[in-house]
């Protein structure tokens, strides 16, 4: 790993620690063009390269949904009965979509991660916004049925689940913005660990790994994402509660198409 490339993980860290939190997601859909581009460039093959980028996402993810959840949380905006169940449900299908992941071919986990994205994008754009004074559904079933292939989604991709579940949240579930991306990030929290355990477990033994890597986890790649947004997450956690929802839902939809058409080769 270059200097440069040093550089282009921890400034993709801080954009990811602001994004997570500001939007409510995992910031997967930042770092998974990013890493992907960084390991092909180490002359890492694509297949293993998009699996890495997979499995350390989710690891970033972990303590950088943490802090945001945690600065929400101060501001009393995660509804954390909904966070624990859904997280949960959530966690079991993302173990169980990360071990898919791990025997699928690493161009079409590509095509999916970019077409998933731009869906959700798609679809939160369209979607009439929720009326403020509809009341969020207080069903644990329903959100148990909302959370599992959500999950399972996460795990095979290698998304913390913010980009689906804050739709999910204000378009099913009926929670009004600030409170769904508040939530979100508790619920990423928690899914995400089963992912982890997924591509770590799969990945053990898999020959010509990078160094520093636990099965498809970098631990460096991890570092340098992580030691930067982590922080950032308090900062865009805070912002999230300074922006209207309206502005907040764009800003939301603009990035998803971005980084979504980016990965299917848009851009390239």
């Amino acid at each position: 790993m270059t200097i440069a490339h040093i550089i282009i993980l921890l400034a993709t860290g801080i954009g990811v620690g602001f994004a997570s939190s500001f939007l409510g997601v995992g910031g997967s859909f930042i770092m998974t063009p990013v890493q992907y581009g960084v390991f092909t460039a180490m002359g890492i093959p694509t297949d293993m390269a998009i699996k890495l980028a997979f499995g350390t996402n989710l690891l970033v993810i972990l303590p950088t949904a943490a802090s945001g959840a945690w600065r929400h949380h101060k501001k009393g905006a995660v509804w954390w009965r909904a966070a624990i169940i859904m997280g949960s449900c959530g966690l079991a299908g993302a173990f169980g979509g990360a071990t898919l992941a791990t025997h699928l071919p690493g161009a079409a986990l590509k095509i999916a991660f970019g077409a998933v994205i731009l869906a959700a994008g798609v679809r939160m754009l369209i979607t009439t916004p929720v009326k403020i004074e509809e009341q969020p559904k207080d069903n644990p079933w329903l959100w148990a049925a909302w959370a599992i292939p959500v999950g399972i989604v996460s795990g095979l991709i290698g998304i913390g689940g913010g980009m689906l579940m804050v739709p999910v949240m204000v378009l099913a579930l009926k929670f009004k913005m600030h409170n769904a991306v508040a939530t979100s990030l508790a619920f990423i929290m928690i899914t995400s660990v089963g992912g982890i355990i997924g591509y770590i477990v799969n990945g053990l033994g898999v020959p010509n790994l990078p160094p520093y890597s636990i099965g498809y986890v970098n631990l460096l790649s991890w570092f340098l994402l992580a030691v930067t947004s982590v922080g950032m997450a308090q900062v865009g956690a805070i912002t999230a509660h300074r922006f209207p929802a309206k502005q907040l839902r764009y800003v939301f939809v603009g990035v998803m198409f971005y980084m979504g058409l980016t990965m299917l080769g848009v851009f390239a």
